[in-house]
């Protein structure tokens, strides 16, 4: 099985560097790298930890299937195996990232306390996530829980900071969703809004620690050096830069090539030529696998995403509102927020709509996604990041819901308020 796996590493990689060239060079050559990540999947199914949410996706996207083949609907192929590949690409670059960008390890005796390390370590966490994920939080958690078992005040650090990130970073998987699935989103309206929400969340969160169940005079934290940042701001420069002289090329597409690119130049220089060869094997053959969990909902919600539009577009289906405006992007919120609390991920909720919403303003669509997506990562119990907090770090599942609720009620008004205001301004 070992051996196994590290074939489907492999696979994984190759699925990558084929993405990035059939993007550049060939275009009909991303069925070859949807489909090696695929047989990847197939390969690493037998070692899901949970695989019901999986198997059902699969068994519901077959009859969807079945009904579209029956009633001689459109069923587009390629899109079945490759719809979620870039989002994919993404979530494989965020790991080159890691062999570079992650701070080195530093000899804490105490952990800073009080108001000052609870800013710096908030962004830290939010800041350091923005490119690499959920690694920042682990890092910094990781550092705390050495200390002692993590605080409600950690806790609600912890998880808001980084799931705040998905309001705007184009290095988040969310925003790869939103870039999937509404690719005539305008960038700058959605970072623009998105950082206004971030700002806001974090203002709710600093008024909320600061009474006596916190206390937030005794918080310790472990806030990053800013040596530890330029890495991640090098990226956004350079993504940012191109972007603006290449418009056209894809936001998601210009993190990959980047990362992977910033990887093979910066590694050999801080770790020798054997050493680089080495950390870059082992992540291919040892981490690349570990991806399996989120590789697979990618790959399968995305089936089932075009097995359910097919069938919608099939039908002919008219969309029960004539404008997509500020109220039906809240309702439409509302009802992502609902399904991530009763364990349907939103990348599920947003393959399935995602087609079928084609047709409506993207970027009030996009930003809606990143909403949700947001909004619920931080209070789901179901979602992946509290799903770490609770395995790792041995914290209580409703606690967390218990201290993120009614943050996300907040934030659901706020993001109601900023759906209404572009809204207006997109005049819908």
């Amino acid at each position: 099985m070992l051996f196994l796996s590290k074939i489907a590493g492999l696979l994984i990689f190759i699925s990558f560097l084929t993405t990035l060239y059939s993007y550049f060079f060939n275009e009909k050559l991303l069925i070859f790298a949807g489909i090696f990540a695929w047989i990847s999947f197939l390969i690493l199914f037998s070692s899901l930890k949970n695989k019901k949410i999986i198997i059902i996706l699969l068994i519901m996207s077959f009859l969807a299937f079945f009904v579209s083949y029956f009633n001689s609907f459109k069923i587009d192929f390629i899109k079945v195996f490759t719809v979620n590949q870039y989002l994919l690409t993404l979530l494989i670059a965020v790991g080159f990232l890691r062999l570079i960008a992650t701070p080195k390890k530093e000899k804490v005796s105490a952990l800073p306390k009080g108001k000052k390390s609870f800013i710096k370590t908030y962004l830290s966490v939010h800041l350091f996530g923005s490119v690499i994920n959920i690694s920042s939080l682990i890092l910094i958690a990781d550092k705390m829980y050495k200390k002692a078992p993590l605080t409600n005040i950690q806790v609600v650090l912890l998880t808001r900071a980084f799931a705040s990130d998905a309001y705007w970073s184009p290095f988040f998987v969310a925003f790869a969703a939103a870039i999937t699935y509404a690719p005539n989103l305008d960038t700058s309206i959605i970072l623009l809004n998105g950082i206004v929400l971030a700002i806001l969340a974090f203002l709710i969160t600093y008024y909320e620690v600061n009474n006596k169940e916190f206390n937030i005079d005794e918080f310790r934290g472990y806030p990053l050096s800013l040596e530890s940042l330029y890495l991640p701001f090098m990226l956004a420069l350079l993504v940012l830069a191109t972007n603006y002289f290449f418009p056209n090329i894809k936001v998601i597409v210009l993190i990959s090539t980047y990362s992977i690119l910033m990887c093979l130049f910066i590694l050999p220089i801080t770790k020798g030529l054997r050493k680089s060869f080495s950390n870059l094997a082992f992540y291919i053959s040892e981490e690349l696998p570990k991806m399996k969990t989120e590789m697979s909902l990618f790959l399968v919600a995305g089936m089932f995403g075009i097995s359910i539009s097919s069938i919608l577009i099939g039908m002919n289906l008219d969309l029960p509102f004539e404008i997509f405006d500020w109220q039906i992007a809240s309702i439409l919120l509302f009802i992502f927020i609902l399904l991530a609390f009763v364990g349907i991920h939103p990348i599920i909720t947003i393959a399935i709509i995602g087609d079928f919403l084609n047709g409506v303003n993207h970027t009030l669509l996009a930003l809606t996604f990143l909403m949700a997506w947001s909004t619920t990562v931080s209070t789901s119990p179901f979602s992946g990041l509290n799903l770490t907090v609770v395995a790792r770090y041995d914290f209580d599942a409703k606690e967390i819901f218990r201290l993120n609720i009614f943050y996300a009620f907040k934030m659901y008004l706020i993001c109601i308020v900023c759906l209404f205001i572009l809204s207006k301004y997109l005049d819908l």
